[in-house]
C-alpha cells in the first residue's frame, strides 16, 4: 500500500476507505463474503501480466508454461471438489458461465426455462432485459402462493407444457433446499438439458450441507465468491461429452484472455474448501442463518416460506411495517452499519426498486466469527431500528453496538 500511496494516492485512499468500511460494518448481503489473505495475495500477483488465450498446452502466446500449470491445478481441484468430469475455470463471472452453457448447448431462439426472477431466480436465467432473454425464448416457473416454496409436481407440469431446451435449476433469493435429483428427472422426461446454477450454495454443496446437483445435471455453474469464499469469478462443470463445446464457448466464443491472477486465486479457494475446517464453517453458516431466522420470527417478522434451509432469508417488511419499503429499511440499517439489500418477495405488489422485502445472509458474518449470542444482539438492533422508522437517535445507539461487534470480530484480512 505504501507504494500505491506514492504512485496513486487517490486510489490508495479509496481502497483504504473500503478496507475501513468493511471492517466497521456487518455484511448481511447473502452474495458477499470476506476472502482470505492467501486469496488476496494470488489476486494481486504478477500473474495479471500474462496473456494466455486458449487453454493449458494449447495457448496462442508463448511463455505460458507457468500459467498452464496454474490453470491445470485450478481445473484439477475444481473437478475433485465438485466431483465433475470437466471444469472450465475461465469465466469472469456467474452470468458469463451461464451464457457459456447456452452458447455451447443451444442455438439462438431456443427456449430457456428458469425460476421467475421475482420469486428468487437470477437475471441470467432468462430475464427479458438480459442477453439470456434477448437471444433466447424464455419461460419460467415459480413458487406457490400459499407456501412460497417450489412444488415440483407443478413445476413438472409446467416444464412438460413449455418443453424448454434448457431447464435451469437454481436461485439467488430462495431460502429452501433445491431437489436437483427431481429436477434431473423432470428434465429427462421433458427432453431438456439441465443446468444447475449453484452460485449461492456452492460452499454448502461441496461440504455436504446441501444436495449435490452434479450427478443429475448436464451442466453446473457457480460463482467463486458467496458461500465458496473465493475471488469474484465463475466456473462451469459438465459431463465429458460437453467439454470441448464448453471450452470453445468460453474461448473464443465469449472471452479473450483469461484472468490468470483470478484463476490462481480460485485455485487457492478450492484448496481452502477441501480442508476440514471449511465444512465446520459452512455448517456454522446454516446454524447462524437458522438462529437469525428464529430471532426474526420471534420478534414478529414474517419470513418468506417461513424460514430457511441455507444461508439466506427474505424478510417481509409489510408484516410489521406495511407502509415501509425494503428500500427505506435497507438504508436505515446501513446507516447503523448493518449492510443488507432490498429484495422483491414472491407476488410483491411493489416495484423492484422499492420492494417489500429485505434479504439477509450469514456467510460474511460467519467468516468473522459471529455466533448465536452476537446474532441475537444483531437482530435486536435490526428490530429496534426498523420499528423506530429510522429514528436517528436509535440508529446512532445501534451503530455504537455494531462498532463494538466489529472490533470484537474483525475481518480476517483486515491487518494484512
Amino acid at each position: 500500500m505504501q507504494r500505491l500511496e506514492r504512485a496513486d494516492p487517490e486510489i490508495a485512499r479509496l481502497i483504504t476507505a473500503e478496507h475501513k468500511r468493511q471492517n466497521e460494518t456487518l455484511e448481511l448481503i447473502a452474495s458477499e463474503n470476506h476472502v482470505s489473505i492467501p486469496v488476496l495475495k494470488a489476486l494481486g500477483s504478477v500473474l495479471t501480466d500474462k496473456y494466455a488465450e486458449g487453454y493449458p498446452s494449447t495457448r496462442w502466446y508463448c511463455g505460458c508454461d507457468t500459467v498452464d500449470s496454474v490453470e491445470q491445478v485450478a481445473i484439477d481441484r475444481a473437478k475433485k471438489l465438485f466431483g465433475a468430469d470437466h471444469a472450465n475455470v475461465q469465466p469472469h463471472c456467474g452470468t458469463s458461465a451461464n451464457l457459456g452453457v447456452y452458447l455451447a448447448a443451444i442455438k439462438p431462439g431456443a427456449k430457456i426455462m428458469g425460476m421467475n426472477l421475482s420469486h428468487g431466480g437470477h437475471l441470467s436465467h432468462g430475464l427479458k432485459i438480459n442477453v439470456s432473454g434477448q437471444f433466447y425464448k424464455t419461460a419460467c416457473y415459480g413458487v406457490e402462493k400459499e407456501t412460497e416454496q417450489l412444488d415440483l409436481d407443478i413445476v413438472r407440469k409446467q416444464v412438460l407444457e413449455e418443453k424448454p431446451d434448457i431447464l435451469v435449476a437454481g436461485a439467488s433469493a430462495y431460502s429452501r433446499k433445491i431437489d436437483f435429483e427431481a429436477f434431473g428427472n423432470i428434465a429427462k422426461e421433458a427432453g431438456a438439458i439441465l443446468l444447475s446454477d449453484i452460485a449461492h450454495i456452492a460452499g454448502l454443496v461441496v461440504t455436504g450441507q446441501h444436495p449435490d446437483p452434479t450427478p443429475h445435471s448436464d451442466f453446473v455453474t457457480t460463482t467463486n465468491h458467496k458461500t465458496l469464499r473465493g475471488p469474484r469469478g465463475g466456473i462451469i462443470l459438465c459431463k465429458s461429452k460437453w467439454a470441448k463445446k464448453i471450452d470453445q464457448a468460453i474461448f473464443p466464443g465469449l472471452q479473450g484472455g483469461p484472468m490468470m491472477h483470478s484463476i490462481a486465486a480460485k485455485a487457492v479457494s478450492f484448496h481452502e474448501a477441501m480442508q476440514p475446517e471449511f465444512k465446520t464453517y459452512t455448517a456454522k453458516i446454516i446454524s447462524n442463518a437458522k438462529t437469525m431466522a428464529s430471532e426474526l420470527m420471534d420478534k414478529g417478522w414474517r419470513l418468506v416460506s417461513g424460514g430457511t434451509d441455507n444461508h439466506l432469508m427474505l424478510i417481509d417488511i409489510r408484516s410489521k411495517l406495511p407502509d415501509v419499503t425494503g428500500h427505506d429499511a435497507a438504508i436505515w440499517l446501513a446507516t447503523a452499519g448493518i449492510v443488507c439489500n432490498k429484495n422483491a418477495i414472491p407476488f410483491d405488489s411493489r416495484p423492484p426498486v422499492q420492494a417489500s422485502g429485505l434479504r439477509f445472509g450469514t456467510p460474511a458474518i460467519t467468516t468473522r466469527g459471529l455466533g448465536d449470542d452476537e446474532i441475537k444482539t444483531l437482530i435486536e438492533l435490526v428490530d429496534k431500528i426498523l420499528m423506530s422508522h429510522g429514528d436517528r437517535e436509535i440508529i446512532d445507539q445501534a451503530g455504537k453496538v455494531v462498532a463494538e461487534l466489529c472490533k470484537a470480530f474483525p475481518v480476517p484480512n483486515y491487518n494484512m
